[in-house]
């Protein structure tokens, strides 16, 4: 568990309630990535915290006693409690305002999401690279998989697209950004929470840079997003199919530059 420090509690203060309201609505947001819904007891729990009644570390201290009351192997309770913890932390990395480009900060960002949450033989990658090849089946491919980097050159990859990204310019193109967050996804180092961390990093870099980003679209829109990286990432020459990069230039431009654009519709 988190050791607090005197500074995150001044940051804690120094948020005020909607802002605060609109980073717990994104965390949230995000994990329906995964599908995974809060509990009741999170949302009294963050009604608390954005009234400044309860610090982030008294959220995090009540969900691991409320969760020990229940089965440990009930599939469902285990998805609620990911949504719940992963919730608070997404929260806490979105106000902490320290960041570092670096594929080091992505370690640290899933580190700080995923810690204690993975079970078994998975723990012992919460933060650092995956040593084998995936695969995952994925809904709006019909139940095919995106072709991942192959364990062995992911720093490798990772090095050379930060590299790259870092050459440029603070003013980044929707293009540019698209291209870079769908090369990062692509290659999946974690084995699990591959989209949350790519979502926390991409919103912290953005606001490193001084862009304000549309938080509703993380909030309301998680879901397009994974799928924009899926399809950004995928190609069948048999069937013609092409990655197609529209969906998540789409995003990126309703993020970032006017929130009155319809995103783009996907087939």
């Amino acid at each position: 568990m988190y050791k607090q420090s005197s500074y995150t509690k001044l940051t804690e203060d120094r948020i005020d309630k909607t802002e605060k309201k609109n980073n717990w609505e994104v965390a949230i947001g995000l994990n329906e990535v995964d599908n995974l819904k809060p509990s009741k007891y999170l949302i009294e729990l963050m009604n608390d915290s954005i009234e400044g009644k309860k610090t982030y570390k008294e959220v995090e201290e009540k969900l691991y006693s409320y969760y020990k009351e229940y089965d440990p192997n009930d599939e469902s309770i285990i998805s609620t409690e990911e949504c719940d913890l992963v919730s608070v932390r997404i929260v806490q990395l979105l106000e902490n305002g320290s960041f570092k480009f670096s594929p080091i900060t992505l370690k640290s960002i899933h580190r700080a999401l995923f810690k204690d949450l993975f079970k078994d033989e998975l723990e012992r990658y919460v933060g650092e690279f995956r040593d084998y090849n995936i695969s995952k089946k994925e809904p709006i491919l019909g139940g095919d998989s995106v072709i991942y980097g192959d364990y062995s050159d992911l720093m490798d990859i990772l090095a050379y697209d930060f590299g790259e990204e870092s050459k440029k310019s603070a003013k980044v193109s929707v293009s540019r950004l698209a291209r870079f967050t769908s090369s990062m996804w692509q290659v999946h180092p974690f084995c699990e929470g591959n989209t949350r961390t790519t979502a926390v990093f991409m919103i912290k870099y953005l606001r490193s840079l001084g862009y304000n980003v549309n938080n509703d679209l993380f909030k309301e829109h998680s879901l397009y997003f994974r799928n924009a990286l899926v399809l950004s990432n995928y190609s069948d020459v048999n069937r013609n199919i092409r990655p197609d990069f529209k969906y998540l230039e789409s995003f990126f431009e309703k993020l970032l530059i006017d929130s009155k654009i319809e995103l783009e519709k996907m087939k």
